[in-house]
């Protein structure tokens, strides 16, 4: 077990040409990829339409209600980092806002996750600062409580580990693990190939029953037709 009160100030990013091809890749893609792993739950949604994100995780572990771990977090934040926030126990106060987010992107961050609250949306989206949260919530937050920075964190039921990559988008958030990245990569790009042909087939008026071979075990299980 980690302890609070703890900031990593060195950690292992994944490599930046593996994060450079993953940010290629929509969500769905780098799960399946990856063998179905990896995806937070699916209440954590971007704040506002069209919010994509790709970057190595600067993770923080929150208290309820209390977002001083942020503004910790900010300092050991580097250009191409997502900081990914997960707190002690479920809290959907409003930790972050625009003036957080006006301090990230000077850091060069390319947004946040976080398993907790968010606030001032429509600044966010003028600045297009993405950000993926479990709720909107105008509420405040206080800072009075240590949390830490840079360790292992479970955010939304997935396992975070500081510089693992981020995926995010409209179908929700992925991780990849920082020493899978490269691998993960080659093999979204081998599965969008092959959807590509797979499409063209479809597009051709191709039923999934022909190309993906089930009448066979439909009609073996008892599949009947009736006129």
């Amino acid at each position: 077990m980690h302890h609070l009160g703890v900031v990593h100030r060195t950690i292992d990013r994944a490599d930046p040409a593996a994060v450079e091809a993953l940010s290629r890749f929509g969500v769905a893609t780098v799960h399946e990829a990856m063998g179905r792993l990896g995806l937070m739950r699916p209440y954590i949604r971007p704040v506002y339409e069209g919010a994509t994100l790709c970057g190595t995780a600067v993770t923080v572990l929150l208290q309820p209600g209390d977002n001083w771990m942020l503004h910790v977090a900010a300092e050991q934040v580097r250009d191409g980092d997502v900081v990914v926030a997960g707190c002690t126990t479920q809290s959907e106060d409003g930790f972050f806002g625009e003036l957080l987010a006006t301090s990230l992107r000077a850091r060069g961050a390319r947004g946040l996750v976080i398993d907790g609250g968010c606030r001032d949306v429509d600044d966010l989206r003028r600045m297009d600062f993405p950000v993926f949260s479990r709720a909107v919530s105008a509420k405040g937050t206080v800072k009075a409580t240590l949390g830490s920075v840079n360790v292992p964190v479970v955010v939304a039921n997935a396992l975070v580990n500081p510089g693992d990559v981020i995926v995010a988008d409209a179908d929700g958030v992925v991780i990849v693990p920082a020493a899978r990245a490269a691998e993960v990569a080659e093999a979204s790009a081998r599965r969008e190939a092959a959807e590509e042909g797979k499409r063209e087939r479809f597009r051709a008026g191709e039923l999934g029953l022909d190309l993906y071979a089930m009448r066979g075990p439909l009609s073996e299980l008892g599949l009947t037709y009736v006129d």
